[in-house]
């Protein structure tokens, strides 16, 4: 269609961005071809003016529509585009936490840098035996689609895991291979997948070390073949290797470290096996402290060294090799701390008695002096002569990492190959998978050949990968007869071509090494003159004539020349080579071989990473120097062809993708970088998928799918009959332009963006209808709420109208009344006012106006004696300042002047000593100081004059002083009486003040009496009515009281039945989950022993052969045999595959160290050892008693005698059977008597335990089979004696009639004589049998004891050790001990799980040989039977056998009756009537068979639950889930590559009908065979259980069926379940109580999801799910339609908040092999039995009625 249509106002597109890659964007008007700008409305809010390239005109990419986003598939989109991938994977990643998304045949894993709970066993349980595409995309979903089409198509699978470092690869493929082990199991008792996944914990440790990307980065490739037998179960597995980085080993950039296994051993360094190494901390080592980090945080390196010595000797690396190993990585270490001294520039030395050097050399068992020359030197060899050149310091130490890279690479090589020889299987191999976990590609500031070589191999696989999608897009276009047009897509073959062609850059390479003087320069000017110019993908840098640029698949890449030729050389010098060869140390040697006797499968290595290639499994004849040749081929050859037989493995199987992407480069949890992650896309080939899938027809829909989903564009008179030809029509109706679609045969194939299209249409449609139907329900809901609100007003108006006018009736009469009462009592208010305020008035007055009177005569005193008082003082103050201011001047004055006559004086004594000076200097001086004498006498006079003045100035101040004082004392005397004068006054007034202060108070306490007087009557009254009031409160407290009383005596009534019916129910819950534990035991035991008897046809199938001549038959065995002895014949059969498989493999001895790991298990077996002793001794003398009684027992009958006597033989040849164990017993301790072997956890202890546990069980059996020979005997012997019952006697009367002749009675008696002599001496030799027997037993024990005395001994040697030494080797080995034990817990648990497969299959060929239903039915008579008739028979032969007294007959009986039960499966007194009571038995006690029969009866109910349970599971999925049985609610979505199964049933798919039908069948057959009406409900609440868990698990694992319309579907079929319920009077059972969850699940689909409110409403709601369920459903809930909205990621952050403090199980899926623990109720029968007939069809005529 048009651009015009697609480009309109509010149409949403991507385009570029610096910062997010690419940002969404909406249209603001419509676009018209030849506009040059978009105006665009961003997501932020701002406006935008987009222009377009004027060259291409191209415009932005669309957006998908809403409901496409976050698909499974990423080719399901309708626009298929980088930025619409890109988007797409983010939603999933940030919104939902979903990491995994199908990219059409590629599985895209994103690493979320965080532990995620969707890797246990029950997610690989559901995901097994899926479909691909009907479940959400994992790693699990690849895995099971690899093993499937294997087994299918008879083809090899491999699975391609690639990515960058730190993208997840290596964990990605540790659980595809986990997948395998726990799906497929192994063909043996070796546990073969445990020794694949035991593995990965020896490779990483080698192989794997910390990165600045990565804390645990693989430095190395691997592809590793699982294989399968013809059964497709796991017999072995073989690994290939690529590029191991060896220059890590000496070199380790900052923040980095070397390879994990140098620190754990540094980690370990402190066990006493290790002090031998000389090892220290890790900063010590100069291999190990460069990158300055080594610590990784989260890891203990001594518990991951433990790991990988116990993965180590699960392969069968021995003790002795694994310090071997660990002997030469610690020499590595210490050959790092080597130092070199330079003599001059072109020598150097090491010191005397170096200790680095030394521990190397004693480590190794090298000469010390040897080793030390060579290191300095090295050895020229020309054509005539050899010399010994000294070399430099720099060339030293490049030669001392030389070597030790190579002995790395070396025993990388050798660890290899014996991990490959433990894994591989004898058993011819049928297929297998193939794991690639490889590097992707890569490109770094400085890319040197380790890049280039990375970058080669992903050009290679990368061409495989475009070749692979191209050929599948080719088969499907072919497949469906659609026209096929070429599609261009980007072909890296030239690339490959320019590395690896004739004069390509390895071909240059190796040529340049073979030259005596080449360099990198000189290469690199090769490189320039070949390709420079020639090749458009080889570039030169424009600074540089030392480097190269490629343009690869994914980006362009510039290659620094420099160590390319040394790398690819790979030289080490031959010396010292030679002298490791030479080494004592037997190990070492063994690393250098030649490559013809080289035992690792891998070849030579490089000094930066190492090429591994699988040596074929037979040796190739060639010429005799062809090894010499091959030797010197170069890395970059070994790796060319190495990948060249990697590419054609690959190309000869079905390969699985796997892209891991890094969304971050800080290890941020959940966090995406949409730069980093477009890189990786681009680079890993995802998006080149898209663009081949976007060129021709990426969305494909069947006919029925299409009409399914665009039903609502069609009009009734479009639909036909024939869905093709309806969807031709309505297809080009709406699509005008032919070629955006094509038909196929089953599906329709369109371009991209048509399916947004025919989306908008939809929504069109469905949104025009929508609001119609929403136009017409709202008006009818509103003319309806109107008339009811309207008739509601009118009803409320009548009644509140009458109401108020009552109202205002009363308020106006009590408004009335109100008035007079208050006109009254203002009145009286108002008036004793006044009188109170006229009377406080006067008073008050009265006080103020003295107050006032009073206050104004004090003041006029005050003033008046203030101012006489002034006027004194201030004329002596005034008086005194004068004299003192005089006083002052006139000593100033003095001080002056004395001070300048001074001056003057001095002055005139200098004129004096030089007058005669100042004679000569100045003329005239004599007038002038004369003058000045003349001045001074004036002065004098003036001074004599002022002076007389003075003194009688003083004379004149002395007589006035005189007066004044006069004065002063006079005013004192009268100032005195003055104030006497005045306290008498005031003392007065004082006197009048009290009298009046008298007075007032008099008056005051008359009112206050008064007062009082007139208050305590109010009281008094007061007093009284409140009396009242409180005796009527008292009278209202008391009803209420005795009201409370009875309302708490019936609430503690009510709390005390709660709490009863509380502590029932717990009590309930505790019996049931006993009856559950004892049941699932009971279960246990039964699937044992059926394991047993499956092995034992097995064995006797396999081991067995028939020889010629008579061959007799072993008789059955008994009840008590088959009861007691399930244990110790099951331990058996599990060591016989053991034994027989591998007969001439000898058994790897175990280390004495597991002695401490069983060193509680040494104390219980010196209890079993004395249990054991007083088993034997009651036994003996049990078999002493029963020798006594059996000599006196008298002849019997030849029938019952010959019944004994193969009942003998059977023993006899049982005792045979210990016999021979305990012989090959003892030949296995004979033939093995090292100290490891006789050890707790040897082999031959194993064999022991196992032996002493079989034979404790069989002399249980023996004393059984002894109890019951003497019951018999007993019986026979009464049974001839005169004294006999009637009946007895009566037979033999008849038996002697019969014999006529006394010849004949002789020949009887005589027969049984010698029958009994037969059995005396039967019974002698049995037991000199058990005596021989006891007696083995008993030595077996005393060499235990004896081991266990050893033992005991070196643990205390241990004790000895100093006790830092002590401590440590306890906490190591009791670590090592727990460590054991969860092994022991781990191997058990998987044997248990493989157990449980193999039944399951065998359950499968069963259930396919008898049928689905037809062997429940019943059949012929049986439907005429009466229910429970054998039940009726059998207590009826119990009655008559009590009638009779006979013990022997009821154990016969009952024994038969279980064991026929036993064979079909591979009581109460109170409410019996009088009648039934007389039937009771009289003589026995048949306590001990009641639980017997209980536990036969849980088995049966136990089969038939799996029975219905495998009937039913296929249905459950299709009809509760994919069937609509709603039609048109729901349409399915696009899907893509990945299809999907589809929604609506086709022709053999299961509908809810089919449930329902199938459920009516068991009810049935049920109620046909008289089962009681409690155990049928019981079965139909297994049955409901099964369908809620899996349909519920099911749910939880399908994002496509997370949706509302889904929700309702389910609502509905729950609900038909439910009618069904009903009809069949059920709903008691406890069956709708199961399918809780599954509705709370189907209501939070359609509940909204928007506020708090809703999210506290869903809390509350969905109580039946876990926590884990809930968020799971709501970041899967998908809309089908654009009317649905998308669940907000905050809402589901306070969905989890506030379910934080829930405390429910983890787990997120339910166990759907739960089974409900069942009893069995008692209801009374009411058939008498003298009525029961017994047909003669069923075969019984020999019974008869007494």
């Amino acid at each position: 269609m048009a651009a015009s249509e697609l480009y309109t106002k509010f149409a949403r597109v991507w385009i570029p961005d610096p910062e997010e890659v690419w940002k969404s964007a909406e249209l603001l008007k419509d676009y018209k071809p030849g506009d040059k700008v978009l105006l665009l409305h961003l997501e932020d809010g701002k406006d935008l003016e987009y222009r377009l390239d004027p060259k291409t005109k191209e415009l932005p990419h669309l957006r998908n529509p809403d409901i496409l986003v976050g698909e499974n598939d990423l080719t399901a989109l309708s626009y298929l585009h980088e930025p619409a991938v890109l988007h797409n994977l983010r939603v999933r990643f940030i919104d939902s936490k979903l990491i995994y998304t199908y990219c059409g045949i590629v599985l895209v894993a994103i690493n979320p840098y965080e532990q995620l709970p969707i890797y246990g066993e029950d997610i690989i349980n559901a995901y097994s035996g899926q479909n691909m595409g009907d479940m959400d995309p994992h790693i699990f979903a690849v895995a099971e689609e690899a093993y499937k089409q294997m087994a299918r198509d008879e083809r090899n699978q491999s699975i391609i895991v690639s990515g960058e470092s730190g993208a997840g690869k290596t964990v990605s493929a540790k659980y595809a291979m986990r997948y395998f082990a726990t799906v497929s199991g192994s063909a043996s008792e070796a546990n073969v997948e445990e020794k694949v996944l035991a593995s990965n914990p020896i490779m990483e440790s080698i192989g794997n070390a910390k990165t600045t990307r990565n804390d645990n980065s693989s430095r190395f490739g691997k592809y590793i073949e699982i294989g399968f037998d013809k059964r497709y179960r796991i017999i072995g597995a073989n690994m290939r290797t690529y590029l191991l980085e060896k220059s890590r080993v000496v070199f380790q950039a900052e923040e980095e470290r070397n390879y994990h296994i140098f620190y754990q051993l540094c980690a370990s360094a402190n066990l006493p096996e290790f002090k031998v190494l000389r090892l220290g901390d890790a900063n010590n080592f100069h291999y190990t402290n460069q990158g300055g980090s080594p610590v990784i945080e989260g890891v203990d390196d001594a518990k991951e060294m433990a790991h990988t010595r116990q993965a180590c000797t699960l392969l069968g690396i021995s003790e002795s090799y694994q310090m071997g190993i660990f002997r030469i990585l610690a020499g590595i270490l210490h050959l790092g701390n080597v130092v070199f001294m330079s003599r001059d520039s072109d020598s150097c030395t090491i010191p005397p008695k170096h200790e680095p050097l030394s521990i190397f050399c004693d480590l190794m068992g090298v000469d010390f002096e040897e080793m030390c020359h060579w290191l300095c030197h090295r050895k020229l060899a020309t054509a005539t002569e050899t010399y010994i050149k000294p070399i430099s310091k720099l060339q030293a130490t490049n030669a001392r990492d030389a070597l030790a890279k190579h002995i790395y690479a070396k025993l990388f090589n050798w660890i290899v190959d014996h991990v490959n020889q433990a894994l591989h299987s004898a058993v011819k191999q049928h297929s297998f998978i193939g794991v690639l976990d490889i590097y992707g590609f890569e490109t770094f500031e400085i890319n040197s050949f380790e890049q280039f070589c990375i970058n080669y191999a992903n050009e290679k696989l990368q061409q495989q990968f475009n070749m692979h999608v191209f050929k599948l897009e080719q088969e499907e276009y072919m497949k469906e007869q659609i026209p096929w047009t070429l599609i261009d897509f980007y072909d890296n073959q030239p690339c490959i071509n320019l590395i690896e062609s004739k004069l390509g850059i390895l071909d240059l390479l190796d040529e340049e090494c073979k030259m005596p003087k080449g360099t990198d320069d000189t290469w690199a000017q090769k490189l320039y003159n070949t390709h420079l110019n020639k090749c458009a993908l080889f570039e030169k840098p424009r600074l540089s004539n030392k480097a190269f640029i490629i343009q690869h698949f994914a980006d362009k890449v510039e290659y620094q020349c420099e160590g390319f030729l040394e790398k690819n050389k790979d030289t080490v010098f031959e010396e010292q080579i030679k002298v490791l060869k030479s080494s004592k140390f037997k190990m070492l040697p063994e690393l250098f071989q030649d490559d013809e006797k080289a035992i690792s499968p891998t070849s030579a290595t490089s000094s930066g990473r190492v090429p591994l290639t699988r040596i074929p499994s037979k040796p190739t004849k060639g010429r005799p120097g062809q090894t010499a040749k091959e030797h010197k081929k170069t890395v970059g050859h070994q790796f060319r062809n190495s990948l060249h037989l990697l590419m054609e493995t690959l190309n000869a199987t079905t390969p699985h993708y796997v892209r891991c992407i890094k969304p971050n480069d800080f290890k941020f949890p959940f966090t995406f970088d949409e730069k980093r992650a477009v890189q990786q896309l681009r680079a890993c080939g995802v998006l080149e998928t898209i663009r081949i899938s976007a060129a021709g027809f990426p969305s494909r829909w069947t006919y029925q799918e299409f009409f399914s989903r665009y039903r609502v564009l069609m009009k009734q008179k479009d639909v036909l009959s024939d869905r093709k030809q309806t969807c031709k029509n309505v297809l080009e109706k709406l699509i005008v332009d032919k070629d955006k679609y094509q038909f196929g045969k089953t599906k329709i194939f369109f371009r991209a963006g048509q399916v947004a299209y025919l989306e908008k249409l939809r929504a069109d449609k469905l949104r025009a209808a929508c609001i119609r139907i929403q136009k017409t329900i709202r008006g009818w809901l509103l003319r309806k709420k109107y008339l009811r609100m309207r008739k509601a007003a009118i009803t409320v108006q009548r009644y509140v109208r009458g109401h108020q006018a009552r109202c205002y009736a009363k308020f106006l009469r009590r408004t009335k009344a109100a008035t007079i009462i208050q006109k009254h009592w203002r009145m009286y208010v108002a008036r004793r006012r006044y009188k109170i305020t006229r009377t406080a008035t006067i008073v008050l007055q009265s006080y103020l106006r003295g107050y006032l009177a009073r206050n104004r005569y004090h003041k006029m005193l005050r003033e008046h004696k203030a101012v006489i008082i002034q006027k004194w003082v201030r004329g002596w103050l005034a008086r005194t300042s004068y004299r003192r201011s005089i006083h002052a001047i006139i000593y100033l004055q003095c001080c002056f002047r004395r001070m300048m006559a001074k001056r003057e004086l001095k002055k005139l004594k200098i004129e004096a000593r030089s007058v005669e000076r100042y004679k000569k200097l100045h003329i005239g001086m004599e007038n002038k100081i004369m003058q000045l004498q003349r001045k001074v006498d004036e002065q004098n006079k003036d001074y004599k004059c002022l002076m007389e003045k003075l003194t009688n100035l003083e004379g004149i101040y002395n007589s006035e002083t005189e007066k004044l004082r006069s004065d002063l004392e006079r005013l004192q005397l009268s100032e005195e009486e003055a104030k006497i004068a005045t306290g008498r006054v005031l003392s007065l007034q004082e006197e009048i003040a009290k009298l009046r202060k008298d007075l007032e108070q008099t008056q005051s306490e008359k009112k206050s009496i008064e007062e009082r007087a007139d208050r305590y009557k109010q009281e008094t009254e007061q007093l009284v009515s409140n009396l009242k009031e409180e005796n009527t409160l008292l009278k209202q407290e008391k009803e209420t009281l005795n009201h409370r009383i009875v309302e708490q005596a019936k609430e503690m009534t009510e709390t005390m039945e709660k709490k009863l019916v509380e502590e029932t129910k717990q009590l309930e819950l505790d019996l049931n989950d006993e009856r559950l534990r004892y049941q699932n035991l009971l279960n246990e035991f039964s699937r044992l022993e059926e394991r047993y008897d499956d092995l034992k046809e097995e064995m006797t199938l396999m081991v067995n052969v028939p020889k010629p001549g008579h061959k007799r038959t072993d008789s059955t065995h008994s009840s008590n045999e088959s009861e007691y002895t399930f244990s110790s014949e099951i331990a058996e059969t599990e060591d016989i595959p053991s034994r027989t498989e591998e007969p001439s493999e000898k058994k790897v001895p175990l280390d004495m160290s597991l002695f401490l790991k069983l060193q509680k298990r040494v104390t219980e077996l010196e209890q079993e050892k004395q249990v054991m002793q007083d088993e034997l001794d009651r036994k003996e003398e049990q078999v002493l008693r029963s020798k006594a009684k059996e000599e006196e027992r008298p002849q019997i009958r030849g029938a019952e005698l010959e019944y004994e006597s193969l009942k003998r033989q059977e023993l006899e040849s049982e005792n045979k059977k210990l016999k021979n164990e305990l012989n090959e017993l003892r030949k296995a301790l004979s033939e093995k008597s090292a100290p490891e072997v006789t050890a707790p956890g040897a082999p031959a202890y194993r064999v022991l335990m196992e032996q002493l546990t079989s034979v404790s069980e069989e002399l249980d059996v023996r004393k059984e089979e002894v109890l019951i020979l003497r019951s018999q005997l007993v019986s026979q012997k009464e049974a001839i004696q005169p004294k006999n019952t009637m009946t007895d006697s009566t037979i033999l009367l008849e038996d002697v009639q019969k014999m006529k002749d006394k010849g004949e009675i002789a020949q009887a008696y005589i027969g049984l004589k010698e029958t009994n002599r037969l059995l005396e001496s039967q019974l002698q030799s049995q037991k000199r049998s058990h005596e021989n027997e006891a007696e083995a037993l008993r030595g077996e024990i005393q060499s235990l004891k004896e081991e266990n005395n050893r033992q005991q001994q070196l643990l205390a040697q241990n004790l000895q050790l100093p006790p830092e030494a002590r401590i440590e080797a306890s906490l190591q080995h009791e670590i090592t001990r727990l460590t054991n034990e969860n092994l022991d817990l781990m191997e058990q648990l998987e044997k248990q799980d493989k157990t449980v497969r193999k039944l399951k299959k065998q359950l499968k060929v069963f259930a396919k040989k008898i049928g689905e239903l037809e062997e429940l039915k019943p059949r012929g008579v049986a439907v005429n039977l009466i229910p429970g008739l054998p039940a009726y028979i059998l207590f009826m032969c119990v009655r008559h056998a009590d009638y009779l007294n006979d013990d022997q007959k009821v154990r016969s009986l009952l024994t038969s009756t279980i064991n026929s039960i036993k064979k079909v499966l591979k009581g109460f007194m109170k409410h019996n009537t009088s009648r039934q009571n007389e039937h009771c038995l009289t003589n026995f006690d048949l306590a001990e068979y009641r639980q017997v029969l209980s536990d036969l009866a849980i088995q049966i109910y136990q089969q038939l639950v799996r029975v219905l349970e495998n009937i039913l599971q296929p249905m459950i999925v299709s009809g509760m889930l994919e069937h609509e049985t709603i039609q048109g609610v729901s349409g399915v979505k696009p899907t893509g590559l990945r299809k999907r199964t589809s929604s609506i049933a086709d022709e053999g798919t299961y509908t809810l009908d089919s449930i329902l039908r199938q459920l009516n069948s068991f009810h049935s057959v049920m109620c046909q065979h008289g089962m009681d009406p409690e155990l049928i409900k019981q079965v139909v609440k297994q049955m409901f259980y099964i369908v809620g868990a899996v349909t519920l698990n099911n749910l939880l694992l399908r994002k496509d069926m997370c949706s509302w319309s889904k929700g309702m579907q389910i609502r509905y079929n729950v609900s038909q379940l439910e009618e069904w319920l009903r009809d069949k009077n059920l709903m008691n059972s406890g069956a709708k109580e199961t399918l809780e969850p599954l509705i709370q699940a189907a209501q939070l689909l359609q509940v909204k999801k928007k506020t708090d409110d809703d999210a506290e409403a869903i809390c509350s709601m969905c109580n039946a799910l876990t926590t884990a369920q809930i968020v799971k459903v709501l970041n899967l809930y998908t809309p089908v339609n654009e009317f649905e909205e998308r669940v907000s990621v905050s809402f589901i952050r306070t969905i989890q908040m506030r379910l934080r403090d829930r405390k429910d199980s983890p787990q997120l899926l339910m166990d759907a092999k739960h089974i409900f623990p069942v009893t069995f109720p008692f209801n009374p029968s009411s058939l008498a039995l003298e009525t029961i007939q017994i047909p003669a069809s069923l075969g019984l005529g020999f019974i008869s009625r007494v």
